[in-house]
Order: C-alpha cells, then structure tokens, then sequence
C-alpha cells in the first residue's frame, strides 16, 4: 500500500547540502522505491535522487527543506534521511 509523507527537515552540518553530502543523500534516497522529493519550499521540489538538483538548492546549514516521500517504503526511507541528516552526513559532530 502506497503511503505520502510530507516533513520538514532542516539541514545541520556545517558545510550544508555540499557535494559529499548531496550524493550521501542521493545514495540513501536511490536505495527506496518510493518517489522522494525536496526543496525550499512545498510547490519547487526536486528529485532527491538526483545529486546535481540537491546541490542546486545550495541548501546552507540551518536550511529548512521540504520532502516528501511517495511509496510503499515512505516511512524507512523519511526514517533514514532524517537520521542521515541529523547525523550530519556522518561528516563532522
């Protein structure tokens, strides 16, 4: 059964939604088959899957951004962006 997901997750690490950061992102959202979208605001998303459009958010740290998780996985794949993110990309504490 298919379930959406609306949240809003603000981005922690110092260094923002920076290249190593957008593909650990990208990377965990690839591995759900749930359509999984973000952006600054609910009505301009993109594909979170996509490095190159969440590097374009040029999301800096303390960045509010919208997802929205589509799919039958919605709920592990929001649990583990969030975790990710709030981990800071596993990058610096």
């Amino acid at each position: 059964m298919s379930k959406i997901i609306c949240t809003e997750i603000t981005i922690v690490n110092r260094l923002g939604l920076h290249a190593r950061a957008a593909a650990k992102l990208a990377s965990t959202a690839g591995k759900y088959s749930s359509a999984i979208k973000t952006g600054r605001s609910p009505d301009k998303l993109v594909d979170a899957k996509s490095v190159m459009s969440l590097m374009l958010l040029a999301a800096t740290q303390g960045t509010s951004l919208h997802f929205i998780f589509d799919g039958t996985d919605a709920e592990r794949a929001q649990r583990d962006i969030e975790q990710l993110i709030g981990n800071r990309f596993e990058e610096e504490h």
